[in-house]
């Protein structure tokens, strides 16, 4: 290969490493990342409708909270 060919192909991955690295940091700022207990619950529950009961607990426990 040429010098040319790889100064293009360190020039393109640079950017794309950038490019990665703000999407990540963008999301670290908008709190894309902050859902801690999502992945715990999705353990604890195996079947659509035990998923849909927890929802609405949620719902529930939020309603309450709020009065």
């Amino acid at each position: 290969m040429n010098d040319g060919m790889v100064a293009i192909m360190l020039g393109v991955s640079i950017l794309i490493g950038l490019l990665g690295l703000i999407a990540f940091i963008w999301g670290l700022r908008s709190g894309q990342f902050d859902d801690e207990k999502k992945f715990t619950h999705g353990l604890l529950i195996d079947d659509v409708d035990e998923l849909n009961d927890a929802y609405k607990n949620d719902l529930k426990k939020e309603k309450n909270e709020n009065l």
